[in-house]
């Protein structure tokens, strides 16, 4: 059913921004050692942590100053094994989480092997309490308006949660929420300085475990998560941070593996700059059925 696809797609979308893609395997296991040893300079000679390099400390800083910045521009990718087939997907656009994440993106998807003609972008709305599509044309029933407006309460149902999950979820998911659950995780290691589209930035990694999580999602979101992580086998992700000397997130990695593998990549921009996450105007228009 096209509202069940819609609703994976979105929950898709707000793991790719937040970083909840904890829904999905890491092949890696277990938590890095150390909680928070660096690579870079972190310590001395005799393997004392510099505290000025703690990586605890860096990224907690670097998580309140992302979060305050309120908007930002987003161009990710993620590559999936779905059904046996690669699919690549890309989303573009601006965010606004200043009243929970608002977006608007445009995605393009790319199925490796399909003998179907390209699959047209997709623009999309993720407003305050419904996501609105466009397909690039209207779609049957929809009296010939181009934009579809999809209610949150029911694709949340179609993801199996009850009416307030994805709500929920886009409360959380401003690109800040990576950068907390690295550091959370005490897994987080400093691995150097690395160019990021012409910037210098520190780049973090470590290892995110489920059980870490769950503290920090309610119990829909959390259910959903789990549900998915069965199906693949999955107990845990690896997840890659860059950090600038603004202390903004510049780049985010996700990879995942097991039966579903999965490897996102995310580059923020243009922090604070307006981001237009206006809904479309209502003569434009169609709700989906059922809604």
């Amino acid at each position: 059913m096209r509202s069940t696809r819609i609703a994976a797609a979105v929950a898709g979308a707000v793991i790719l921004v937040g970083g909840l893609s904890a829904c999905n395997n890491n092949e890696g296991g277990g938590k890095a050692s150390g909680g928070g040893s660096s690579s870079t300079g972190g310590s001395d000679a005799g393997g004392k942590q510099d505290p000025a390099q703690n990586p605890a400390d860096a990224l907690k800083a670097a998580q309140q100053a992302t979060k305050a910045k309120k908007t930002a521009k987003i161009d990710g990718s993620t590559t999936a094994t779905m059904v046996g087939k690669q699919v690549k997907q890309s989303t573009k656009g601006d965010l606004d989480w200043s009243q929970g994440m608002r977006m608007n993106v445009e995605n393009t998807m790319d199925v490796a092997g399909s003998s179907g003609k390209p699959l047209k972008p997709v623009k999309a709305i993720y407003a305050e309490d419904a996501v609105y599509m466009n397909m690039g044309g209207a779609l049957p029933g929809g009296g010939g308006k181009p934009w579809t407006k999809y209610p949150y309460s029911l694709l949340s149902k179609k993801l199996g949660g009850s009416g307030t999950l994805l709500q929920e979820a886009l409360q959380k998911a401003d690109p800040s929420q990576a950068i907390e659950l690295l550091a959370a995780s005490g897994s987080a290691k400093a691995v150097g300085k690395e160019d990021v589209n012409g910037v210098q930035a520190t780049h973090y990694t470590g290892t995110l475990e489920l059980d870490q999580l769950s503290d920090k999602l309610g119990k829909d979101l959390r259910d959903m998560m789990r549900k998915q992580l069965a199906k693949g086998g999955a107990k845990s992700e690896q997840l890659d941070v860059w950090i600038d000397s603004d202390n903004l997130l510049v780049k985010k990695r996700e990879k995942l593996g097991g039966k579903q593998p999965r490897d996102s990549t995310v580059f923020y921009t243009g922090y604070g700059t307006k981001a237009d996450v206006a809904p479309p105007p209502a003569d434009q228009t169609a709700t989906a059925p059922g809604a």
